[in-house]
């Protein structure tokens, strides 16, 4: 036995304190997390996560898709730690109504991540911009000035004649025997609308190799932008930028700040023209804004860096997520031949087969309606939102059963509308192409895309839903209307399977383009307008 000098000399053993020391500190440490832990309540299930990474390991190369199976697991509020970052998922129509409704005025702003600083000027533009009176600027004019629905018929007659265009293209590839990549003629056509109604000029003159390079572009950067960049989750270990997109997307984003900026350079230079003429893009009226110094109601103003952010969301949002959904519909069309000869019975019906389709015809074609819903349910351009940002804590979060969560102060939010529009307890055999379920009769009848429910919400809802959705609405229904009445399409010889494989990023391309022949299907004059 120890005797009483030999206890007293081991308990001030350097090496006995130290040890004694780091299990009270250890003790502390855990009473200190036990006491948080229940001082922040219940927080929504996720899956246990890594040292340094957490969970960002568990989503895989396809977050959309390894998301909505984790979800299937934890349930559709799901709270998982990415790195330092905390992330709550959303993945049902009831999860992404608590979020984008009642909570909606918490999670109005973005996070500061590296990948959109990149790309965005720095967070100028109005996508990732922070909510806010320079913010709400920015969306009222491009919404007055542009996406409106009142700007939207201003511009009519730009989508006609950029839309014959197009057709004319592809009817000249129709005569030589070749096959027609979808993405490139609609990417083509969508660029230089945009491009006209922004800065009075056609950036392209033909679909050719300076249109497709431009696509190649866009399509690199949204699948930059929509990697879970290790940088933006462990600030820490941004300055290494492991997976080397930093790199990539400061790279696109010079290249896309020299079109920009040529334009702007060649748009100001024939400003005194436009005005002699008594015409006005949306450069010249966001310029006239700036020029007139703060608004009246918020006290901001523009500035230039907010100008190219603005013309870059438009080139970005504006061109290739449209083209990507008729691109998608085109694909499941050729797979669904009854129901790509239903809508082309519809279209001859209302339109004949003497002219083009105009965009006064779309009310009265019910089926292509359906078809762009349906489309938009099974291949939503954007699969996750944009993240959103709360900088408070949000309690008694969910509904029903899932409820009562606790949500953390500076959390992220992901909607995973790629999920949403899956959802069998949303929809009925969710995996099927069927346009059906939107006409009268169907389950979906009453159901729109345009943020009112939460079944259905390919861009978005709430404060940040997405600015242009009447303008991608218009822009989708018209071009598949088009493309659908002005050729027949089948796959080229030898190809009897299409590759349904997709891209994730920001939006989610076929990693396929589409690629098709086609037949005229009008008169020829009808070409010729």
């Amino acid at each position: 036995m120890a005797t009483a000098t030999q206890l007293a000399a081991l308990c001030f053993d350097p090496v006995v304190l130290s040890c004694a020391f780091l299990c009270l500190l250890l003790h502390l440490f855990l009473r200190s997390l036990s006491s948080s832990s229940s001082s922040l309540g219940r927080l929504p299930p996720g899956p246990p996560g890594l040292p340094i990474l957490g969970a960002l390991p568990l989503v895989g190369p396809a977050p959309h898709a390894g998301l909505a199976a984790l979800a299937r697991k934890y349930g559709p509020i799901m709270y998982l730690k990415m790195g330092t970052a905390g992330v709550v998922v959303a993945s049902s129509p009831s999860a992404a109504r608590t979020f984008l409704k009642a909570l909606d005025a918490q999670y109005a702003n973005r996070p500061d991540v590296a990948s959109a600083a990149e790309i965005t000027y720095g967070r100028q533009n109005m996508v990732f911009a922070d909510y806010g009176p320079r913010w709400k600027l920015m969306r009222k004019l491009s919404s007055v000035h542009l996406l409106g629905a009142r700007a939207l018929a201003d511009w009519a007659c730009v989508r006609r004649e950029e839309a014959g265009h197009m057709v004319r293209g592809v009817a000249e590839a129709a005569a030589e025997g070749r096959p027609v990549v979808v993405p490139e003629v609609l990417v083509c056509a969508l660029a230089n609308i945009v491009g006209r109604i922004t800065v009075s000029r056609r950036v392209f003159d033909a679909q050719g190799d300076e249109s497709n390079s431009y696509k190649d572009m866009i399509v690199s950067l949204l699948t930059g932008a929509g990697l879970f960049n290790i940088s933006d989750f462990v600030p820490a270990l941004a300055r290494l930028d492991l997976q080397g997109v930093q790199v990539k997307l400061r790279r696109i984003h010079h290249q896309f700040d020299g079109l920009i900026t040529k334009l702007l350079a060649e748009h100001a230079a024939t400003a005194a023209e436009r005005a002699r003429q008594g015409r006005q893009d949306f450069v010249d009226r966001l310029r006239a804004s700036m020029e007139a110094g703060a608004d009246d109601d918020s006290g901001e103003t523009i500035t230039e860096v907010n100008i190219k952010g603005l013309i870059f969301d438009m080139f970005t949002a504006g061109t290739d997520t449209s083209s990507i959904i008729v691109e998608w519909a085109l694909a499941e069309l050729l797979q669904n031949p009854s129901v790509m000869a239903r809508a082309q019975e519809e279209l001859d019906a209302v339109v004949g087969r003497g002219r083009l389709l105009e965009e006064s015809d779309l009310p009265n074609l019910p089926y292509l309606q359906a078809l762009c819903k349906e489309a938009m349910r099974l291949h939503p351009s954007t699969p996750l939102s944009l993240p959103h940002f709360s900088f408070d804590a949000c309690d008694n979060v969910g509904e029903g059963e899932g409820s009562g969560y606790r949500v953390p102060a500076n959390t992220r939010l992901l909607i995973n509308i790629w999920a949403i529009g899956r959802d069998p307890s949303a929809w009925e055999a969710p995996l099927e192409f069927r346009p059906e379920r939107f006409l009268p009769g169907g389950a979906a009848e009453k159901v729109d895309p345009l943020g009112n429910f939460f079944e259905l919400i390919p861009f978005g809802a709430g404060r940040r839903i997405c600015a242009g959705k009447l303008a991608g609405m218009v822009f989708v229904q018209y071009f598949l209307g088009t493309m659908l009445h002005a050729f027949d399409w089948r796959l080229p010889d030898g190809e009897e399977k299409l590759d349904m494989t997709e891209t994730f990023g920001l939006a989610l391309p076929k990693a396929v383009p589409l690629r098709a022949v086609v037949t005229p299907r009008l008169v020829p004059e009808a070409y010729a307008a």
